[in-house]
């Protein structure tokens, strides 16, 4: 089995509530940036255009900052999976600037065998294509997607795959001792 993993709530922590802080504090910035952000995960859009959509200056190195936490254990669980040889892959909403970051500071990366940046690859979760990619870059196959959004999960389900609910290592841990 093939397992596919989310980044941000799953490897990477959610967003940093201090580093949101220092960009604003104000519900229209805050409904606009959740607005216009599919459109710049997906690769639409240029940050500078996801930035005038905002309706503010560029924030993108605060923007990266704010994504860049990452959680120990689970990037320890991936080098686990990958020296037991289980094939593992990634499938992340994430915008090209952030994409970059990531590729230079995190070797863990090298571990998966398949990197679909929602970026890269024109599509974003939830959307059928995301995951249609994913099986197509890795030939098919039984493929358990790890995501800690539900309708993420749910929408794997539909194209095929396995799907479990990101709600912490330990269940994840559990999750895949009982299937692999």
């Amino acid at each position: 089995m093939i397992v596919l993993f989310d980044m941000f709530g799953v490897i990477a922590r959610e967003q940093s509530p201090e580093v949101m802080a220092s960009m604003s504090t104000s519900p229209e910035f805050w409904g606009a940036y959740w607005a216009h952000r599919p459109a710049y995960d997906r690769g639409d859009v240029t940050a500078e255009e996801y930035w005038a959509l905002v309706g503010h200056p560029p924030l993108v190195e605060l923007d990266v900052q704010s994504w860049s936490r990452v959680d120990d254990e689970m990037v320890a669980l991936l080098g686990e999976l990958h020296a037991a040889g289980r094939r593992i892959a990634l499938l992340s909403n994430i915008p090209e600037d952030h994409a970059r970051n990531f590729e230079r500071t995190y070797e863990w990366l090298d571990l998966f065998e398949v990197r679909g940046f929602s970026c890269r690859i024109g599509h974003a979760k939830p959307e059928p294509g995301a995951f249609e990619w994913c099986r197509e870059q890795l030939g098919g196959g039984d493929i358990l997607f790890v995501d800690d959004r539900l309708e993420n999960v749910r929408a794997s389900e539909r194209a095929g795959m396995r799907g479990h609910h990101f709600t912490g290592i330990e269940n994840l841990r559990a999750c895949l001792q009982s299937t692999l």
